[in-house]
């Protein structure tokens, strides 16, 4: 991994602000539901603000405040700083990542990038970098009022129809322009859906890449007069947009899951790796999955899991992608089940946090399906010993309380608040009347 907030990325920064003529600079930091937020700085101010930071009020933000505590310091993080294309070229707008501080300037607990740095530490201290790749599908709608969509495409088309295909293409060339490399680009197999793949990075470097993605996607697609969503499920009966992510660990600057011999060409550590987050599936589907309508998508018929399986295929939880011959540093873990509308930060470091424990308590591995586990009774699988993950919100904030890791993952902080605020989404959905409620039942009862 880079080394962050060295003095060769502060003169880059400044000399970037010089040569493109930058007049504001936004400070980017998200709140614990994966939201962007931030505020805007005159270049005047950024000398300043990169040696201390800018005071900001935390209150304002979901899941930051503390016991009548509200200041809070936002403190650029340079090696994330950018153009954002498609602002003007004169007086020029950039953006940087924030770390947030306290007002002693310690690394605030409850902001989720410090809860994945906290997690990435461990990794180190074990020895092993935590490398990411991600796949994330969305939709183009008409607007944001209803899921009306702008194509009829499906799975890799290449028809001269598309507002989506254009839009997607510049998407594509703005994140390369921001120095996210994309890997694939293609429409996905619903009417309307596309999906973009970055490269692998560091699990620090994705998640901001993610921020940033979703930000590029949103204002493109403004521009055009269309509206991007990354809801994991607004059309019934078609399938919703996940974000998987290939995850590797390096040790020594090789890849610590990749070997020639080992079972299903997974090393022992990788083999561990997945138990963990097998083991602990259920608990962390919070922070991969953590919307109400998250668990729309993860239902049967639909290619998202909803079994705790793994195999080289590709409806289970977590599949093993196959990489060529001699390949073998290319071996990685794809896990299925996330949703691009989570927080991409707390989602990661769930993941890591399960596949550490997994190394640390060696975890045993259980055998791959060989056959679609949605094809087995209830029963069969119970024989089986094949959890099935959360079908609720609520059935996924009983699985978080149930255990100790995602506690341990994220923080007594950021835990708490987390969860509360679910507790409260799901209250909320739970006492609304639904359209289904109303066309089923009033014309009858």
């Amino acid at each position: 991994m880079a080394t962050r907030d060295n003095k060769e990325a502060r003169d880059f920064v400044f000399h970037t602000v010089k040569e493109n003529d930058v007049k504001f600079i936004r400070l980017w930091f998200t709140d614990i539901l994966g939201n962007l937020k931030g505020f805007a700085i005159t270049v005047e101010e950024l000398r300043e603000a990169m040696e201390r930071g800018k005071l900001f009020d935390g209150a304002a933000i979901e899941g930051y405040a503390r016991h009548g505590e509200s200041d809070m310091i936002a403190m650029p993080d340079p090696t994330t700083f950018t153009l954002l294309p498609w602002r003007p070229k004169q007086n020029a707008v950039a953006k940087m990542f924030c770390d947030v501080l306290t007002p002693e300037g310690k690394p605030f607990e409850g902001d989720p990038r410090q809860v994945l740095k906290r997690n990435l530490k461990r990794a180190s201290d074990m020895g092993y970098t935590y490398y990411t790749g991600v796949e994330l599908e969305y939709f183009y709608f008409k607007d944001s009022i209803g899921a009306q969509i702008v194509d009829q495409g499906g799975y890799f088309d290449q028809i001269a129809q598309e507002l989506g295909g254009d839009l997607r293409r510049e998407t594509v060339l703005t994140l390369e322009q921001m120095g996210i490399s994309v890997e694939y680009s293609h429409h996905e197999g619903a009417p309307s859906q596309h999906e973009i793949d970055l490269r692998y990075g560091d699990a620090l470097t994705i998640a901001d890449s993610i921020i940033t993605f979703k930000a590029v996607v949103k204002e493109l697609a403004t521009k055009q007069g269309v509206y991007a969503s990354f809801m994991p499920k607004p059309i019934f009966g078609v399938n919703g947009s996940g974000m998987h992510f290939q995850q590797s660990l390096f040790k020594d600057e090789g890849n610590a899951f990749a070997t020639k011999k080992g079972q299903h060409q997974l090393s022992d550590i990788a083999q561990k790796f997945l138990a963990g987050q097998l083991r602990h599936a259920p608990e962390i589907t919070i922070a991969t999955n953590q919307w109400v309508n998250s668990y729309k998508r993860l239902v049967p018929g639909f290619e998202a899991p909803i079994h705790v399986t793994w195999s080289r295929g590709r409806n289970d939880l977590a599949r093993i992608p196959a990489h060529r011959p001699g390949r073998e540093d290319a071996t990685r873990i794809e896990y299925r089940a996330p949703d691009a509308a989570c927080n991409p930060y707390l989602a990661l470091s769930a993941l890591l946090a399960a596949g550490l424990e997994g190394i640390e308590k060696s975890a045993p591995l259980p055998p791959p399906m060989e056959q679609d586990a949605a094809s087995l009774t209830e029963a069969e699988r119970a024989k089986l010993g094949i959890k099935s993950l959360p079908r609720s919100l609520r059935e996924a904030i009983e699985a978080a309380e149930q255990g100790a890791l995602l506690r341990k993952a994220l923080g007594d902080h950021t835990y708490e608040s987390f969860i509360e605020n679910k507790r409260l989404e799901w209250e909320q959905y739970r006492t609304q009347v639904h359209d289904y409620e109303i066309k089923r039942y009033l014309p009858v009862l």
